[in-house]
């Protein structure tokens, strides 16, 4: 069998990207959470865990695990640190979605990323680019209500991602997470596209 199709899943925070992969996973689809395994590659990869303390300092480096407070204390206010950081990382992101690749038996899967059209070798490695969006109302609401966080820092973190405009405007789907579309209609219309591969 060839490669399978590989649809990149990507949108704003609160707009429902982890629910649609989940709902793909419920079809049949299998999904890549690229930023949920970068967290686990931290404690799988003692390569990446020493090429991030050379950068961020060995004291990142608490009883053999990475002290994910420190570093995000330490990156977030130190780009150049942060891009460095990034250097590493995503790189072993990358080596682990083709290994994950290689093992699905589906002519059709779906990987996760929230910087999947901020980063040109994540949008590579999509065939097609799958934008899930909401009314900002509701997206905010989800957050707050998920995190626990107030209505201005929720604000803060939308301003500093790309607009919907402009996700859709690279958009090669757009699946509507909101009160008024049902989500499995959405997705079934994406998934009978492969079937007949």
């Amino acid at each position: 069998m060839s490669r399978p199709v590989i649809i990149g899943c990507t949108g704003g925070i609160g707009s429902g990207k982890t629910y649609v992969v989940k709902a793909f996973e419920g079809l049949g689809v299998p999904g890549y959470d690229c930023d949920a395994r970068a967290k686990e590659l931290y404690d799988e990869d003692a390569g990446l865990l020493a090429d991030v303390a050379a950068i961020a300092g060995e004291d990142v480096i608490v009883d053999g695990r990475l002290d994910r407070g420190r570093l995000a204390a330490r990156i977030f206010s130190d780009r150049d640190m942060l891009a460095r950081i990034e250097s590493v990382v995503h790189p072993a992101v990358t080596r682990d979605f083709y290994r994950w690749l290689e093992e699905q038996n589906s002519k059709l899967v779906i990987f996760e990323s929230a910087i999947l059209l901020d980063k040109p070798y994540l949008r590579d490695m999509a065939d097609f680019v799958l934008v899930v969006t909401a009314p900002e109302e509701l997206r905010i609401e989800r957050v707050m209500a998920r995190d626990g966080l107030p209505r201005e820092a929720v604000e803060r973190r939308m301003a500093n991602q790309m607009s919907d405009a402009e996700r859709r405007a690279m958009a090669d789907y757009i699946l509507e997470t909101n009160d008024r579309d049902a989500i499995i209609p959405q997705l079934l219309s994406i998934i009978q596209r492969w079937q007949q591969i």
